[in-house]
């Protein structure tokens, strides 16, 4: 049962656990709705709405345990809410377990009843979060060459947003973070949604993907369409094709099925594998 989640504060650095604090992407709010960022958000039981003051919540791992990776979790949710216990602080608590430092993302819900905004704003948003975890990137001990996003369902859509342009930071900036690069160097997709691009740069960040054969939500249609772009550019990718296992099923700890419940030490195996969990030289 997923638990209750409680409404965060909207502070420059809220303490949410012993573990985690909450960074609001823009000081003042996000630009052209500063008036909006200290409207409570909704939560409730598996989701969390009315997202004005986009922010990220860090997720730091065990003392001694922490490698310098870093990922940037999307939780899915149609763009009407984000299921953010079972796709962000459940995800961070995996992460976490193998010294990756997670920043879960709240993006703002373009689909959600009276919403103001857009696909673009949802773009701002995660790419001002990469901007932000490398521009912070010695404080939270991260490696800046090694910074993913890791996005569920309409998650991967927005991991998609900011993966496949080089996104390079501005050197004259007044605000320090938009000075920094928001390119990904690696990203993992989940059962995506999104719109699919036609054609997939040559020097895209290398991929990872999981998805249902049963998805009945067409993602994984989605996600064979992202292979074969990939390979066609020739960009390292990795697809796990389950089964069955249909949509939503989260870290797979819900499952019935061993594969499904499986799945996060495949996602594991492959940053071992592509060096991404290997400690950097001192």
């Amino acid at each position: 049962m997923p638990r209750c989640l409680v409404p965060w504060l909207f502070l420059a650095a809220v303490a949410a656990s012993a573990q985690s604090i909450v960074l609001p992407l823009w000081e003042h709010g996000a630009p052209g709705f500063e008036s909006r960022r200290n409207e409570p958000e909704q939560a409730k039981d598996w989701w969390v709405r009315n997202i004005h003051n986009p922010s990220v919540t860090v997720f730091r791992p065990p003392a001694g345990k922490a490698n310098g990776c870093a990922v940037i979790v999307a939780p899915g949710g149609g763009f009407r809410e984000l299921v953010f216990h079972a796709e962000g602080e459940q995800a961070a608590e995996f992460l976490n377990s193998i010294g990756v430092t997670v920043f879960a993302l709240k993006y703002r819900l373009p689909n959600e009843a009276g919403s103001p905004y857009t696909m673009e704003h949802v773009r701002a948003d995660a790419l001002r979060a990469v901007r932000l975890v490398r521009s912070r990137a010695r404080e939270f001990g991260v490696d800046p060459q090694r910074i993913g996003m890791l996005g569920f369902s309409a998650g991967g859509g927005v991991v998609m947003l900011v993966a496949f342009g080089q996104n390079p930071g501005d050197p004259q900036a007044v605000d320090p973070i938009d000075r920094a690069s928001g390119r990904l160097n690696f990203q993992m997709l989940v059962y995506p949604g999104g719109r699919v691009p036609g054609a997939i740069p040559d020097d895209a960040p290398p991929a990872w993907l999981l998805c249902a054969n049963d998805d009945d939500y067409d993602c994984d249609d989605v996600t064979m369409a992202l292979v074969e772009r990939f390979r066609a550019a020739k960009v390292p990718v990795e697809l796990h094709l389950l089964a069955r296992g249909k949509h939503a099923f989260n870290m797979g700890d819900r499952s019935e099925f061993l594969a499904v419940r499986g799945w996060p030490q495949r996602l594991a195996d492959w940053l071992a594998d592509s060096g991404f969990l290997k400690p950097a030289a001192k």
